[in-house]
């Protein structure tokens, strides 16, 4: 059994909150991404939202996706894992693929379109186009830090 030991003297124990979120970044083969105007904010965001408990994250991608857009996606990889300081939410974002469904809109989203990358980063907010600039990337899954707003810069 292994237990977790600090020298730093501590009232009560420590647990970090976090929530976990995952958002699809689903590609057309004509590398057109889907995307929703958010119904609360107005933001343009790729789908997504928060994991459930006993939800594998393939699956809430799948979900999400769904729920938010219409569009059933087959989830392809990992692209990258974004923690936002501010608010304690780490997100798993993965490129998908979609395999059916048609665009529809939500009670939380206001539009769902299929925008350009060039459309992507003019209409998103920085931490939310780097999702998909980075899920267009080959290689590894980029690990990346904000503040809700900015990106940390790299070390």
């Amino acid at each position: 059994m292994l237990m977790y030991m600090s020298n730093i003297p501590q009232k009560t124990p420590s647990t970090p909150l976090h929530s976990v979120s995952v958002a699809g970044i689903v590609v057309r083969d004509d590398g057109r991404v889907l995307t929703i105007k958010r119904a609360d904010n107005g933001t343009w965001e790729p789908p997504g939202g928060v994991l459930e408990l006993t939800e594998a994250p393939e699956d809430g991608v799948r979900r999400e996706v769904y729920e938010e857009t219409g569009i059933k996606v087959q989830v392809d990889r990992l692209t990258g894992v974004y923690k936002n300081t501010s608010r304690g939410i780490v997100a798993l974002v993965f490129r998908c693929h979609a395999e059916g469904g048609r665009e529809q809109l939500t009670d939380e989203s206001a539009a769902v379109e299929w925008l350009t990358p060039d459309e992507v980063t003019s209409r998103m907010a920085e931490v939310y186009a780097v999702r998909v600039t980075d899920a267009l990337l080959e290689g590894a899954p980029r690990v990346r830090v904000h503040d809700g707003r900015k990106l940390a810069q790299d070390a």
